[in-house]
């Protein structure tokens, strides 16, 4: 009995340690589970003893540079040409806006393993190809408040329409060449404005030293007000650049020039025009550190004979001279440490007709001597035409004089295309009113069956039957068949509706024209409807 009794006690003691020892786990297993659920969360909420940051109020850090970019931007202007290229043949290219890799900036190029265009015409049934624009860009700046630009002859050469949209401005408006120098590479472009232009202050380029910092303003790639800062690296003559025109000194820069800055200003820390940017020395077709830009000096003279005559008259009389590398060494074997060694004579050329002759060095103008070429044409070109000059040549050892009538540079070397190019420009006179806007398309009523094919309700609409290369509805996106729905959301149910519109609306207006366009408007499967949209140019 006594052994029964104790079995129960010890049971029951059994009993009661495991219960005691599974609520000691329990209670430390939750403590643990905490533990590790508070540290979690302190793990997923942030960081508490972090001090948040604070942003200041907003205070610009004026600097000189950042002073005179807002003085000059608005004189910076974005140029956009174009030219239609003929259908038939391979696109004509175009270097995009800049560079000195390509002088007259155009060329073709034939399509590879025949035409592609001709699988097209076959597939789609197209009879003709269409005629296509390549574009450019470049950038220029305001020398008048009545809309007067200077910009690089290689971003509008060729080009058929030039488009010019000022700073802060959404308007293009339409510009017109005055006149070029293709030989300093400048062109002169006018645009008609209802409210005077801020012009940009003309700085002397004599006084640029190197080491200078300067400040280029442009649009690079096509990005507007783009602004880079940089130093005045070297001074460069024609002899340092081979390529480079006769006329064309260099002010050498390390301020980034790329594709899209040409024709945009060089500023000094004044906020005025030193140079012209130009040209870049690169092997990638960007910038590489190394731009040029053409000195103020020489710009402002060649747009002063543009405003003047339409075109820049140079003096010449008739010579080519030696530019090999050791001519210092060649005038030093003939007892000379200056002079320009004649290397051709135009015969029926000023120094032709007054007896120079090829191997004459001259050494002297005026009784001024003369260290090089450049040097020479330079002082020439600045003759006024019809004066007489007195030369003095090395010949043979020999000191003879010859007295020169200065001719005029484009017709003593008619033969150079390139020196010939630059023809007066007759400049358009200014409109007197604001025309009427036009769309370029010529339009008929829709057929049933064209209704029914482009899925249009009776009556609404009218087929565009033509579009003229480089007009409104051209720049838009709009071809041949498409179907004029709406203008500006007013209804278009004949043509008289499309000119009674298109007669109310004013150049700089936004236009947003509703076309519905089938399988024959460059597409495949049901008819799709599209918004067409722009600004009007401006005149």
């Amino acid at each position: 009995m006594l052994f029964l009794q104790t079995m129960k006690r010890q049971k029951v003691l059994s009993f009661l340690l495991l219960l005691f020892t599974l609520a000691v786990g329990i209670v430390i297993g939750t403590l643990v589970n905490t533990g590790v659920r508070a540290d979690r969360q302190s793990s997923t909420s942030g960081a508490p003893d972090a001090t948040p940051l604070v942003i200041p109020q907003a205070v610009p850090i004026a600097n000189d540079f950042t002073k005179l970019t807002k003085r000059v931007e608005p004189s910076v202007v974005y140029i956009q040409s174009d030219y239609l290229a003929k259908p038939g043949k391979g696109a004509r290219r175009r270097n995009d806006n800049d560079g000195a890799e390509d002088d007259d900036n155009s060329g073709s190029e034939a399509p590879r393993n025949g035409d592609p265009s001709d699988m097209f015409r076959r597939f789609f049934g197209q009879k003709e190809p269409r005629s296509f624009r390549t574009e450019g860009s470049g950038t220029g700046f305001v020398v008048d408040k009545n809309g007067y630009i200077i910009t690089n002859y290689h971003v509008v050469s060729k080009a058929d329409r030039i488009k010019v949209k000022l700073a802060g401005e959404e308007i293009d408006y339409r510009a017109r060449v005055i006149g070029f120098d293709s030989e300093t590479d400048l062109a002169v472009l006018k645009i008609d404005v209802k409210q005077p232009l801020i012009p940009v202050q003309i700085g002397n380029s004599d006084s640029v030293q190197v080491g200078d910092w300067v400040i280029a303003i442009g649009s690079p790639f096509g990005l507007q007000a783009t602004v880079t800062a940089g130093i005045v690296s070297a001074e460069r003559t024609p002899r340092d650049l081979p390529g480079a025109g006769s006329f064309q000194n260099f002010l050498q820069t390390d301020a980034a020039i790329n594709p899209g800055n040409s024709g945009g200003p060089l500023l000094n820390v004044r906020g005025e025009v030193i140079g012209v940017n130009t040209m870049i020395a690169t092997h990638s077709g960007s910038y590489e550190g190394i731009g040029f830009a053409l000195p103020s000096n020489m710009a402002a003279k060649v747009y002063n004979d543009i405003i003047r005559s339409g075109r820049v008259v140079r003096g010449s009389i008739g010579i080519k001279w030696s530019r090999g590398p050791n001519d210092s060494d060649t005038l030093r074997a003939f007892g000379l440490d200056h002079g320009v060694l004649v290397e051709s004579v135009a015969a029926h050329g000023p120094a032709g007709k007054a007896g120079l002759k090829a191997d004459d060095i001259v050494v002297a103008m005026d009784n001024k001597p003369v260290r090089d070429g450049e040097e020479l044409v330079t002082k020439v070109a600045d003759l006024p035409i019809g004066s007489p000059a007195l030369f003095t040549v090395d010949r043979d050892g020999k000191k003879l004089d010859f007295k020169v009538t200065i001719e005029e540079r484009s017709k003593v070397w008619e033969d150079e295309p390139k020196i010939a190019e630059n023809r007066p420009v007759a400049p358009e006179l200014p409109k007197q009113h604001i025309a009427p806007a036009r769309f370029g398309i010529t339009i008929m009523r829709l057929t049933p069956k064209e209704r029914k094919d482009l899925e249009i309700e009776a009556k609404d609409g009218v087929k565009v039957t033509s579009v003229d290369p480089g007009s409104f509805a051209d720049d838009i996106g709009m071809v041949e068949g498409d179907a004029i729905l709406s203008i500006n959301r007013q209804p278009v149910t004949s043509p008289d509706d499309v000119m009674k519109l298109q007669s109310s609306l004013k150049p700089g207006q936004p236009v947003a024209i509703h076309v519905a366009r089938g399988a024959n408007g460059g597409h495949r499967g049901s008819p799709q409807r599209y918004y067409l949209s722009g600004r009007l140019p401006e005149p």
